[in-house]
């Protein structure tokens, strides 16, 4: 394991992080910060329980997927970094290490990184979430990096710190849905002339599929910069499967592709409802001037229906909210707003 020297910070019972503070048990609280390029086996289990009690707590997952597919011992991928922090209060069994009660993700490439911040709710309120993103803001060199911070279900307390800091809400990804049930029908797909469509042919389509996926996301920070790595890894998650994975031709070339996903389990499921799976419109892409008019509806509405016929019982899906040509057509197929994620921009040193 890669391991910088670890960053100690005493941090007290608000995000102000005043020094020798009371924590909520009586006792001043020390918080180490280490930054590590992989992760053992121990630190990704504990980063998991992190996760899932944060989860419980505000009803939202606290990172994206990307980050969760990084949780892997011993896995380096590209330029990401992980930030864990543990509270030296606490105390754990003889000679083990207390849990981790703060994580942070720093990827992105090196000159516009993108980060994710956690904190364990028995540990909020103690200045560990601002001592987290201020050590996200010290790492991003000189001349400073570009940083955006995803808070994922848009909660005040995020907010509040994130206008503490310097940073400024630049981004809001919705999380949209829909029921799939006899109450609200799928309207039939209406392919545009010349187009085919298939399942996606593993290793034999990656590359043509990355080309389109980076000619239709050439402004996406994120997904227009997939690689062959960011594919297989979803590849060889339990989720995939080719028979939902979608791709147009026309002409014997891809012009367009629906790759849907199944979750096991609703991560945010409505008030006073139980958790059961649910379908997701995972990726929809057209290659720009290939496709001809309607393309990516009718692909919307191929996948969609591939769902309904798998049981699922609604489905959800990811737009920017400034996106406002395809959050009109999903509005059009009887989407509606269920969440909503805020990515925030640091204003750079002078605002901090």
């Amino acid at each position: 394991m890669s391991t910088s020297p670890a960053l100690h910070r005493r941090v007290g019972a608000t995000d102000h992080g005043t020094a020798g503070a009371e924590s909520p048990y009586g006792r001043s609280v020390t918080t180490s910060l280490t930054w590590q390029s992989t992760l053992s086996a121990t630190d990704v289990d504990d980063i998991v329980s992190l996760l899932a009690a944060a989860e419980r707590t505000d009803g939202t997952g606290p990172v994206s997927e990307d980050v969760r597919l990084t949780l892997r011992p011993d896995q380096r991928i590209g330029a990401g970094r992980h930030l864990l922090a543990v509270a030296a209060a606490d105390t754990g069994a003889a000679g083990t290490r207390p849990p981790i009660v703060g994580y942070a993700h720093l990827g992105g490439a090196l000159d516009s990184r993108q980060a994710e911040v956690v904190v364990h709710p028995g540990h909020r309120g103690q200045g560990i979430g601002r001592a987290l993103a201020t050590a996200l803001t010290e790492a991003l060199g000189d001349p400073p990096a570009r940083l955006d911070v995803w808070a994922h279900g848009d909660l005040p307390p995020a907010a509040t710190l994130a206008g503490r800091l310097g940073f400024t809400r630049a981004r809001v990804l919705l999380q949209l849905r829909r029921p799939l049930s006899p109450g609200t029908p799928l309207p039939e797909p209406h392919l545009p002339a010349g187009i085919t469509v298939r399942a996606f042919a593993p290793g034999r389509d990656d590359e043509a599929w990355l080309a389109v996926n980076a000619a239709a996301f050439a402004d996406h920070p994120e997904q227009g910069r997939w690689t062959l790595d960011d594919l297989a890894l979803r590849r060889a998650e339990p989720w995939f499967d080719p028979r939902g994975f979608f791709v147009a031709e026309r002409d014997g070339q891809l012009v367009g592709f629906h790759w849907t996903k199944v979750h096991e389990v609703d991560e945010t499921p409505p008030p006073d409802t139980r958790p059961g799976p649910i379908g997701e419109v995972y990726v929809v892409g057209v290659l720009p001037g290939a496709g001809g008019a309607g393309l990516g509806r009718a692909l919307t509405l191929i996948g969609l229906h591939h769902l309904l016929a798998e049981g699922l019982p609604a489905v959800l899906l990811y737009v920017d909210e400034d996106n406002e040509r395809a959050v009109r057509m999903y509005s059009g197929l009887d989407f509606t707003v269920h969440t909503s994620d805020v990515s925030y921009h640091w204003l750079g040193p002078a605002a901090d």
